[in-house]
Protein backbone atom coordinates (compact mmCIF):
# COMPACT_ATOMS: atom_id res chain seq x y z
CA UNK A 1 0.00 0.00 0.00
CA UNK A 2 1.06 3.27 -0.63
CA UNK A 3 0.06 5.65 2.23
CA UNK A 4 0.69 9.03 0.94
CA UNK A 5 -1.69 7.86 -1.96
CA UNK A 6 -3.80 6.65 0.39
CA UNK A 7 -4.18 8.53 2.92
CA UNK A 8 -5.04 11.51 -0.13
CA UNK A 9 -7.73 9.05 -1.42
CA UNK A 10 -9.05 9.06 2.66
CA UNK A 11 -9.11 12.91 1.70
CA UNK A 12 -10.72 12.84 -1.14
CA UNK A 13 -13.55 10.74 -0.07
CA UNK A 14 -14.24 12.88 3.11
CA UNK A 15 -14.32 16.03 0.83
CA UNK A 16 -16.94 14.32 -1.35
CA UNK A 17 -18.90 12.79 1.68
CA UNK A 18 -19.58 16.54 2.97
CA UNK A 19 -20.86 17.98 -0.39
CA UNK A 20 -24.17 19.61 0.66
CA UNK A 21 -26.35 21.71 -1.06
CA UNK A 22 -27.12 23.95 2.05
CA UNK A 23 -23.60 26.25 1.96
CA UNK A 24 -22.66 26.66 5.53
CA UNK A 25 -22.64 22.72 6.03
CA UNK A 26 -20.34 22.21 2.78
CA UNK A 27 -18.10 25.51 3.67
CA UNK A 28 -17.51 24.73 6.96
CA UNK A 29 -16.89 21.08 6.66
CA UNK A 30 -14.83 21.56 4.22
CA UNK A 31 -12.75 24.48 6.21
CA UNK A 32 -11.68 22.04 9.05
CA UNK A 33 -11.39 19.13 7.07
CA UNK A 34 -8.85 21.03 4.62
CA UNK A 35 -6.87 21.94 7.71
CA UNK A 36 -5.47 18.63 7.57
CA UNK A 37 -4.01 16.83 10.90
CA UNK A 38 -2.09 14.11 11.88
CA UNK A 39 -4.53 11.62 10.85
CA UNK A 40 -3.48 8.86 12.99
CA UNK A 41 -6.83 7.29 13.47
CA UNK A 42 -7.34 6.56 9.55
CA UNK A 43 -3.80 5.82 9.13
CA UNK A 44 -4.58 2.96 11.86
CA UNK A 45 -7.21 1.58 10.25
CA UNK A 46 -5.00 1.49 6.99
CA UNK A 47 -2.22 -0.29 8.48
CA UNK A 48 -4.38 -2.68 10.73
CA UNK A 49 -6.16 -3.44 7.70
CA UNK A 50 -2.93 -4.60 4.95
CA UNK A 51 -0.75 -5.95 8.72
CA UNK A 52 -3.23 -8.69 8.76
CA UNK A 53 -3.15 -9.50 4.87
CA UNK A 54 -5.96 -6.94 3.44
CA UNK A 55 -4.76 -6.29 -0.24
CA UNK A 56 -7.68 -4.03 -1.61
CA UNK A 57 -6.92 -0.56 -0.49
CA UNK A 58 -10.62 0.62 -1.81
CA UNK A 59 -12.06 -1.40 0.34
CA UNK A 60 -11.12 -0.25 3.69
CA UNK A 61 -11.10 3.42 2.44
CA UNK A 62 -14.48 4.71 3.69
CA UNK A 63 -13.85 3.24 7.05
CA UNK A 64 -10.78 5.41 7.34
CA UNK A 65 -12.83 8.31 6.30
CA UNK A 66 -15.87 7.27 8.43
CA UNK A 67 -13.52 7.16 11.21
CA UNK A 68 -11.66 10.30 10.69
CA UNK A 69 -15.20 12.09 10.24
CA UNK A 70 -16.28 11.15 13.46
CA UNK A 71 -12.84 12.54 15.32
CA UNK A 72 -13.81 15.54 13.31
CA UNK A 73 -17.06 15.98 14.60
CA UNK A 74 -16.20 15.81 18.04
CA UNK A 75 -13.59 18.24 17.37
CA UNK A 76 -15.93 20.83 16.01
CA UNK A 77 -18.20 20.49 19.47
CA UNK A 78 -15.00 20.23 21.62
CA UNK A 79 -14.59 24.01 20.22
CA UNK A 80 -17.79 24.73 21.01
CA UNK A 81 -17.76 24.13 24.67
CA UNK A 82 -14.09 24.85 24.77
CA UNK A 83 -14.60 28.41 23.09
CA UNK A 84 -11.86 27.43 21.44
CA UNK A 85 -11.06 30.18 18.76
CA UNK A 86 -7.98 28.10 16.39
CA UNK A 87 -7.77 24.67 15.56
CA UNK A 88 -4.95 23.44 13.15
CA UNK A 89 -3.93 26.38 12.50
CA UNK A 90 -7.17 27.62 11.55
CA UNK A 91 -9.99 29.75 13.33
CA UNK A 92 -12.35 27.35 14.26
CA UNK A 93 -15.94 26.97 12.59
CA UNK A 94 -17.09 28.87 15.55
CA UNK A 95 -15.30 31.42 15.00
CA UNK A 96 -16.07 32.42 11.93
CA UNK A 97 -19.85 31.01 11.61
CA UNK A 98 -20.78 31.11 15.76
CA UNK A 99 -21.99 28.62 17.83
CA UNK A 100 -25.14 27.34 16.05
CA UNK A 101 -23.76 26.68 12.69
CA UNK A 102 -20.36 25.13 14.30
CA UNK A 103 -23.12 22.56 16.10
CA UNK A 104 -25.20 22.13 13.22
CA UNK A 105 -21.85 21.26 11.21
CA UNK A 106 -20.79 18.90 14.11
CA UNK A 107 -23.90 17.16 13.97
CA UNK A 108 -23.72 17.00 9.38
CA UNK A 109 -20.75 15.46 10.12
CA UNK A 110 -21.48 12.41 12.49
CA UNK A 111 -24.69 11.66 10.39
CA UNK A 112 -22.52 11.78 6.90
CA UNK A 113 -20.72 8.61 8.68
CA UNK A 114 -24.06 6.48 8.06
CA UNK A 115 -23.42 7.73 4.37
CA UNK A 116 -19.57 5.80 4.18
CA UNK A 117 -20.64 2.48 6.88
CA UNK A 118 -23.85 0.99 5.44
CA UNK A 119 -22.34 -1.17 3.05
CA UNK A 120 -20.20 -2.49 5.90
CA UNK A 121 -22.59 -4.57 8.44
CA UNK A 122 -21.40 -6.27 11.42
CA UNK A 123 -18.19 -3.57 11.24
CA UNK A 124 -21.08 -0.98 12.42
CA UNK A 125 -21.47 -2.87 16.07
CA UNK A 126 -17.74 -2.07 16.61
CA UNK A 127 -18.45 1.47 15.13
CA UNK A 128 -21.56 2.27 17.43
CA UNK A 129 -19.65 1.03 20.27
CA UNK A 130 -16.64 3.37 19.70
CA UNK A 131 -18.73 6.06 19.43
CA UNK A 132 -21.03 5.49 22.24
CA UNK A 133 -18.10 5.60 24.12
CA UNK A 134 -16.45 8.19 23.12
CA UNK A 135 -19.42 10.47 23.93
CA UNK A 136 -19.39 8.61 27.56
CA UNK A 137 -15.83 9.91 27.82
CA UNK A 138 -16.42 13.60 26.81
CA UNK A 139 -20.00 13.12 29.33
CA UNK A 140 -17.39 12.27 32.15
CA UNK A 141 -14.84 14.46 31.86
CA UNK A 142 -17.39 17.78 31.49
CA UNK A 143 -19.19 16.53 34.97
CA UNK A 144 -16.15 15.85 36.58
CA UNK A 145 -14.85 19.24 35.57
CA UNK A 146 -18.04 21.01 36.75
CA UNK A 147 -17.77 19.09 40.31
CA UNK A 148 -14.31 20.03 40.68
CA UNK A 149 -13.57 16.39 41.12
CA UNK A 150 -11.03 15.33 38.51
CA UNK A 151 -8.42 12.77 39.92
CA UNK A 152 -6.28 10.67 38.14
CA UNK A 153 -8.63 7.53 38.27
CA UNK A 154 -11.43 9.43 36.59
CA UNK A 155 -8.71 10.87 34.06
CA UNK A 156 -7.90 7.53 33.01
CA UNK A 157 -11.01 6.27 32.68
CA UNK A 158 -12.19 9.39 30.83
CA UNK A 159 -9.46 9.26 28.38
CA UNK A 160 -10.42 5.18 28.04
CA UNK A 161 -13.38 5.97 26.42
CA UNK A 162 -13.43 9.39 24.92
CA UNK A 163 -10.05 8.72 22.83
CA UNK A 164 -8.67 5.23 23.27
CA UNK A 165 -11.75 3.62 22.60
CA UNK A 166 -11.92 5.41 18.43
CA UNK A 167 -8.20 4.07 18.60
CA UNK A 168 -9.32 0.58 19.70
CA UNK A 169 -12.29 0.56 17.29
CA UNK A 170 -10.22 2.15 13.96
CA UNK A 171 -7.76 -0.72 14.46
CA UNK A 172 -10.42 -3.29 15.19
CA UNK A 173 -12.20 -2.61 12.38
CA UNK A 174 -9.39 -2.44 9.91
CA UNK A 175 -8.06 -6.02 11.26
CA UNK A 176 -11.31 -7.63 10.95
CA UNK A 177 -11.75 -5.82 6.90
CA UNK A 178 -8.37 -7.33 6.77
CA UNK A 179 -9.22 -11.04 7.44
CA UNK A 180 -7.47 -10.80 10.69
CA UNK A 181 -7.50 -14.03 13.11
CA UNK A 182 -9.20 -13.59 16.29
CA UNK A 183 -5.85 -13.31 17.97
CA UNK A 184 -4.34 -10.68 15.56
CA UNK A 185 -8.02 -8.60 15.72
CA UNK A 186 -7.80 -8.76 19.91
CA UNK A 187 -3.77 -7.81 19.17
CA UNK A 188 -4.35 -4.91 17.17
CA UNK A 189 -7.34 -3.34 19.22
CA UNK A 190 -4.97 -3.36 22.40
CA UNK A 191 -2.60 -1.85 20.18
CA UNK A 192 -5.03 0.82 19.40
CA UNK A 193 -6.32 1.25 22.88
CA UNK A 194 -2.42 1.88 24.68
CA UNK A 195 -1.70 4.04 21.49
CA UNK A 196 -4.81 6.25 22.29
CA UNK A 197 -3.91 6.17 25.89
CA UNK A 198 -0.49 7.54 25.21
CA UNK A 199 -1.52 9.84 22.56
CA UNK A 200 -4.29 11.66 24.67
CA UNK A 201 -1.58 12.17 27.52
CA UNK A 202 1.11 13.67 25.42
CA UNK A 203 -1.83 15.69 23.95
CA UNK A 204 -2.60 17.29 27.02
CA UNK A 205 0.86 18.02 28.01
CA UNK A 206 1.07 19.59 25.08
CA UNK A 207 -2.08 22.02 25.82
CA UNK A 208 -0.12 22.67 28.64
CA UNK A 209 3.73 23.47 28.05
CA UNK A 210 3.51 24.41 24.27
CA UNK A 211 2.39 27.96 22.78
CA UNK A 212 -1.16 28.42 20.47
CA UNK A 213 0.86 28.82 17.67
CA UNK A 214 2.57 25.65 17.87
CA UNK A 215 0.14 23.84 18.82
CA UNK A 216 -2.27 24.78 15.88
CA UNK A 217 -5.16 25.53 18.39
CA UNK A 218 -6.02 27.48 21.45
CA UNK A 219 -3.68 26.39 24.30
CA UNK A 220 -4.21 26.19 28.05
CA UNK A 221 -8.03 25.38 27.79
CA UNK A 222 -7.64 22.31 30.14
CA UNK A 223 -6.30 24.33 33.07
CA UNK A 224 -9.56 27.02 31.97
CA UNK A 225 -12.34 24.29 31.80
CA UNK A 226 -10.76 22.34 34.48
CA UNK A 227 -10.18 19.17 32.98
CA UNK A 228 -7.52 16.81 31.36
CA UNK A 229 -4.10 15.87 32.54
CA UNK A 230 -3.07 18.87 34.35
CA UNK A 231 -5.91 18.93 36.94
CA UNK A 232 -5.82 15.17 37.16
CA UNK A 233 -2.03 15.62 38.40
CA UNK A 234 -2.67 18.11 40.37
CA UNK A 235 -5.02 16.35 42.61
CA UNK A 236 -1.96 14.13 43.25
CA UNK A 237 -5.00 11.34 44.12
CA UNK A 238 -7.12 13.27 46.36
CA UNK A 239 -10.39 12.82 44.56
CA UNK A 240 -11.91 16.15 46.39
CA UNK A 241 -9.65 18.19 43.86
CA UNK A 242 -8.44 20.52 47.34
CA UNK A 243 -4.54 19.48 46.56
CA UNK A 244 -4.88 22.65 44.28
CA UNK A 245 -6.72 25.21 46.75
CA UNK A 246 -4.21 26.86 47.97
CA UNK A 247 -3.67 28.70 44.06
CA UNK A 248 -7.59 30.10 45.16
CA UNK A 249 -5.59 33.49 46.36
CA UNK A 250 -3.63 34.04 43.52
CA UNK A 251 -4.45 36.86 41.52
CA UNK A 252 -4.17 34.53 38.56
CA UNK A 253 -5.59 31.20 39.48
CA UNK A 254 -4.26 29.62 36.08
CA UNK A 255 -1.08 31.17 35.86
CA UNK A 256 -0.48 30.01 39.64
CA UNK A 257 -1.48 26.49 38.83
CA UNK A 258 0.83 26.10 35.85
CA UNK A 259 3.92 27.19 37.97
CA UNK A 260 3.21 24.48 39.97
CA UNK A 261 3.05 22.36 37.84
CA UNK A 262 5.83 23.06 35.47
CA UNK A 263 7.60 23.22 38.95
CA UNK A 264 7.02 19.95 40.00
CA UNK A 265 7.44 16.11 38.52
CA UNK A 266 4.33 16.14 36.87
CA UNK A 267 4.99 16.67 33.28
CA UNK A 268 8.13 14.12 33.54
CA UNK A 269 5.41 11.61 35.11
CA UNK A 270 2.77 12.21 32.12
CA UNK A 271 5.15 11.54 29.30
CA UNK A 272 6.76 8.53 31.65
CA UNK A 273 3.27 7.10 31.72
CA UNK A 274 2.58 8.27 27.57
CA UNK A 275 6.23 6.27 26.72
CA UNK A 276 5.31 3.47 28.67
CA UNK A 277 1.51 3.12 27.18
CA UNK A 278 3.48 3.36 23.63
CA UNK A 279 5.93 0.91 24.85
CA UNK A 280 3.04 -1.38 25.48
CA UNK A 281 0.78 -0.68 22.31
CA UNK A 282 4.29 -1.88 20.42
CA UNK A 283 4.42 -5.15 22.55
CA UNK A 284 0.77 -6.24 21.38
CA UNK A 285 2.10 -6.74 17.92
CA UNK A 286 4.46 -9.20 18.51
CA UNK A 287 1.55 -11.76 16.72
CA UNK A 288 2.03 -10.04 13.69
CA UNK A 289 4.35 -10.90 10.66
CA UNK A 290 7.16 -8.47 9.66
CA UNK A 291 5.87 -6.07 7.13
CA UNK A 292 5.95 -2.68 6.32
CA UNK A 293 2.83 -1.96 7.91
CA UNK A 294 3.77 -3.25 10.94
CA UNK A 295 7.02 -1.25 11.08
CA UNK A 296 4.76 1.48 10.36
CA UNK A 297 2.89 1.43 13.50
CA UNK A 298 5.91 0.59 15.43
CA UNK A 299 6.83 4.31 14.35
CA UNK A 300 3.29 5.35 14.99
CA UNK A 301 3.71 4.89 18.36
CA UNK A 302 6.58 6.25 18.73
CA UNK A 303 5.10 9.68 17.40
CA UNK A 304 2.00 10.01 19.17
CA UNK A 305 4.43 10.64 22.03
CA UNK A 306 7.62 12.47 20.67
CA UNK A 307 6.06 15.13 19.11
CA UNK A 308 5.89 19.28 20.04
CA UNK A 309 2.43 19.91 18.94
Amino acid sequence: MNYAEALQAVENLMMQTVDSDVDVLRDASRHILAAGGKRMRPRLTLLAYEAVGGQNTNEVLPVAAAVELVHTATLVHDDINDHGTTRRGRPTINAIWGRTFALLTGDFLFTKVYTLMAPYKDLNIIFAEMTAALVEGETLQAAAAKAGKLDRETYARIIAKKTASLFAGAAKMGATLGGGTPDQIAALEQYGFNLGLAFQIADDILDLIADSEKLGKTAGIDIAQGKGFAMAMAANGDASGKGVAVLEMEADPAAAFKRKLLAGNYIEEGRAQARNLAALATMSLAILPESTAKAEMVDLARQAVDRDH
